[in-house]
């Protein structure tokens, strides 16, 4: 018989007693979930509860028996300690920090808009590395004091909870989460009345939503939330699941995001008294409504749509990760036409919405909103989230500056980082504090003799038990929840071993990542698994879309071949992967793996995470490894990204890893010294943590975040919103006027000397252009002389650009402007010259499309 089940679950909080008032404190902000000293506070009070309930401080308040409670109230030392750290807690929230020592200039308050969080497992509203990059900004930008508002939903059922049939098929749950049971609250009237916002819809419907506020260290988060009563069961189901249902499921989701969240802040900002955001950053392209939300604002208030979108666009900042065409969300232009055909924006005419996304561009689809365009047309800073990432985004979304080469698109890059106090495995923390005098592995000095080989050696061994006992632990309990009352088989007592290589590999489960490259040559992988002095494991975990059947082809192929009783105690893999596996699996593998179709992989964080705990790095020259590898810190697997045929790509990589491993890393590995210590292995884990740890911070990109971005932004929407708006008025007035006219721009001729018949270094090029202005006037225009090395079909490389000055521009005469260039260097050399718009409100030359160059 089935047990009873219940029809509702909520949570009952705990009344705590006085003396533990601190403890309700602590657990209300997130800062606990990288704090290491209140982490311990709570794991202290009940270890198997805590453990239970996957580090959750409100869970755990909620379990413990009063007379456990009790117990602790008594305990002198235990409430010092929890006071001394609610305390500290206190001086982290107001004390200043790196941000307060910019001065003036820096925005008061900053704007963030994500699909998906990933901050703490008690709080899965993740599907993968999007979300957690998404917390580690949040959290950095905490420490750093970055006056950041976090906006996003809160979906009733995250993600999906996964496991694994007999047959190897992933299997989806969703269990609704309760609020009540969460470290956050609702946003309120003065009244004491929920606050919500209001999206109209077709067919005179309404969405209606509650603001849930959670505290991030110094920062505010807010998540929108459906399951209101006002709401219909259809429309209280938006914000049901993370990336779940059809089209105008995710279109509704999107609106939610970007207008509802917008309505959100002005509404969080109004009721507590807190600055009105100067920077808004839409981190991918779901938040891109977001900028139509506040042109509504202008609108209303006067401003042309026109206007409106030169300051929007002013304090805008987007951020791309996709490194796909088809990883991009794109609606129906007649569903995005029918939604906007509402009150949703009053004054926003339908037309101008559309044309924002639309497709018109040669390869474009015609009836197509692409969120991803309406973001680089709302936003005038843009970035890719690695250096390679950046360059394949400007080769992506050329077509929207038309005329320019890729180098001069306007899409920069900032390179991923991750939160090392969340990724950073408690016994690195440890051992940097007690021999180096620094808990921080980004700061610490690792080169220093204090730490010795020795030491290092033990730490990764100590690691890699953690994370082989923790794999027999799940897997024993994914087990008994698959088949309740039957044990589980013998062998997982011997599943892995803490002595053996091991290798980990853990991520969305998309194609394109190839969780299966590594069994392409199955007996290979096979030899590399059993053999008898270097034999090496596989701990393998990750999620497939639910609606990826392909993916999940991929994880039972793996589960298959894991099965096998000669090769099943050295690879496993591990369901439900989540943030709590991934900080014991990443910093026990001793080599992270990643292998993807190059260059598919926009920047790829794991591999972060586990060069912070000293882990090797085993990759694909792609996304962030592209730019730090240096043969110290891992390997790189040759890309064969060159070969036509996938098939034959694949077996080339596959044969490169196997030779990478069964030559380079287990001979390394297992090559043995005094004391057991692989002496070389050891100095790459020094050498990777010296070097790599400052580098992957999270705390450094959100500085080149501020630094490279936000502060301009705030600048250009100073600038933009002064005197009533008038400059935003006059810019957009002469960006119409510079386009009406840019068909009249033209380079007539060119004219060069001052250099022999066979040049030499050392010479001058004297370079005048001829340039017809229509009914521009020379202020309006730069004109560059561009000039580089020249290959076999003209093309320059190792582009420089040198403005020219004005010379002569007599009426009903072409414009007449000169420069010198010396020539420095020997080899081919060949130049043109190019005409852009110029303008003190441009971000970039390219800003509007429009470039001139000589007829041909």
């Amino acid at each position: 018989m089935d047990r009873v089940k219940a029809i509702r679950r909520f949570t009952v909080r705990t009344v705590l007693p006085e003396p533990l008032a601190a403890l309700d404190e602590l657990a209300g902000n997130l800062r606990w979930s990288w704090h290491q000293p209140t982490l311990e506070l709570f794991r202290d009070i009940a270890p198997d509860i805590w453990d239970a309930l996957g580090k959750d401080p409100i869970g755990l308040l909620g379990e413990v028996a009063a007379g456990r409670l009790a117990e602790l109230a008594a305990d002198e030392a235990f409430v010092a300690r929890a006071n001394a750290l609610r305390d500290d807690l206190r001086r982290y929230l107001t004390e200043p920090r790196w941000y307060q020592s910019l001065g003036e200039g820096s925005p008061r308050s900053i704007a963030y808009f994500s699909p998906e969080f990933g901050i703490a497992d008690a709080l899965p509203q993740y599907s993968g590395g999007l979300g957690v990059l998404a917390g580690d900004h949040l959290k950095s930008a905490s420490d750093l004091g970055v006056p950041i508002i976090g906006v996003g939903l809160f979906y009733r059922a995250g993600y999906f909870r996964q496991t694994i049939s007999r047959e190897g098929w992933q299997q989806e749950s969703y269990p609704v989460l309760d609020p009540d049971g969460l470290p956050m609250r609702v946003l309120r009237n003065p009244d004491g009345s929920a606050a919500q916002i209001m999206l109209a819809l077709p067919e005179g419907k309404a969405l209606v939503a509650r603001v849930w506020q959670l505290d991030v260290g110094r920062v505010r988060l807010l998540l929108l939330d459906t399951d209101v009563p006002e709401n219909d069961e259809g429309l209280r189901g938006v914000t049901d699941r993370l990336y779940g249902g059809g089209g105008e499921h995710r279109l509704l989701q999107e609106l939610l995001l970007g207008i509802g969240g917008g309505r959100a802040v002005k509404l969080a900002c109004s009721l507590t008294g807190e600055p009105q955001p100067e920077v808004f950053h839409m981190n991918e392209g779901h938040a891109g409504f977001l900028g139509l939300e506040r042109i509504g604002d202008l609108v209303r208030v006067g401003l042309t749509f026109a206007e409106a979108l030169e300051v929007v666009r002013a304090g805008t900042v987007f951020t791309t990760h996709t490194p796909v065409a088809a990883g991009i969300d794109r609606f129906e232009a007649s569903l995005v036409e029918r939604y906007f055909s509402t009150e949703l924006l009053p004054g926003v005419d339908v037309a101008d919405v559309v044309a924002l996304g639309a497709e018109d561009y040669p390869g474009g689809a015609p009836d197509t909103f692409n969120m991803a365009v309406m973001g680089f047309r709302l936003a005038q800073r843009a970035n890719g989230v690695s250096k390679l990432h950046g360059d394949v985004s400007r080769h992506l979304f050329g077509m929207l500056w038309p005329g320019f080469d890729p180098d001069d698109v306007p899409i920069t890059s900032i390179t991923n980082g991750v939160h090392a106090p969340t990724w950073t495995d408690p016994q690195v923390q440890s051992l940097a504090a007690e021999s180096l005098g620094d808990s921080d592995n980004t700061t610490a000095d690792w080169s220093s003799p204090a730490v010795s080989d020795f030491d290092l050696w033990q730490l990764r061994g100590r690691m890699r038990a953690q994370l082989v006992g923790d794999a027999r632990k799940r897997m024993s309990a994914a087990w008994a929840a698959e088949n309740p009352g039957i044990g589980d088989p013998t062998w997982y007592r011997t599943l892995l071993d803490p002595e053996v290589l091991t290798i980990g590999f853990a991520r969305r489960v998309p194609t394109y990542k190839r969780l299966t490259l590594m069994l392409h040559d199955p007996d290979r992988l096979r030899a590399l698994l059993t053999h008898e002095t270097r034999p090496i494991q596989l701990v393998v975990a990750g999620k497939a879309h639910p609606a990826d059947d392909g993916g999940k082809r991929l994880i039972q192929e793996f589960f298959e071949f894991s099965q096998a009783p000669d090769v099943r105690e050295r690879i496993v893999f591990l369901p439900d992967y989540d943030i709590g596996m991934a900080q014991v699996l990443v910093p026990g593998s001793d080599v992270w793996l990643n292998t993807p179709i190059r260059p598919f992989e926009a920047s790829g964080t794991s591999g972060m995470k586990a060069a912070l705990n000293g882990g090797l790095n085993l990759s694909i020259l792609d996304g962030w490894w592209n730019e730090y590898y240096d043969d110290q810190n891992g390997w790189a697997i040759p890309s064969a990204d060159s070969v036509g045929d996938d098939d034959e790509r694949d077996a080339l990589e596959a044969a490169s890893l196997y030779d990478l491993i069964e030559f380079q890393i287990a001979p390394r590995f297992y090559d043995r010294g005094a004391e057991g210590v692989p002496v070389k292995w050891v100095g790459d884990i020094r050498h990777t943590l010296s070097t790599l740890s400052p580098e992957l911070s999270a705390g450094r990109m959100v500085r080149e975040y501020v630094e490279r971005l936000y502060l301009a932004a705030a600048r250009s929407a100073g600038a933009m919103t002064a005197s009533s708006f008038q400059p935003a008025r006059d810019f957009a007035a002469w960006k119409a006027r510079v386009a009406a006219a840019w068909p009249g721009v033209h380079v007539t001729h060119v004219e060069s000397g001052g250099v022999d018949a066979t040049p030499e270094v050392g010479e001058e090029l004297h370079v005048r252009a001829f340039v017809e202005l229509g009914t521009l006037g020379p202020h309006d225009v730069t004109v560059e002389l561009v000039h580089g090395r020249a290959n076999a079909g003209d093309v320059l490389t190792e582009v420089a650009r040198q403005e020219l000055d004005l010379e002569t521009h007599d009426l009903g005469a072409p414009a007449v402007f000169l420069g010198t260039v010396p020539l420095d260097r020997s080899g081919s050399f060949g130049y043109t010259v190019r005409v852009v718009p110029r303008h003190p409100h441009l971000a970039s030359p390219a800003e509007l499309g429009l470039v001139a160059y000589p007829a041909s």
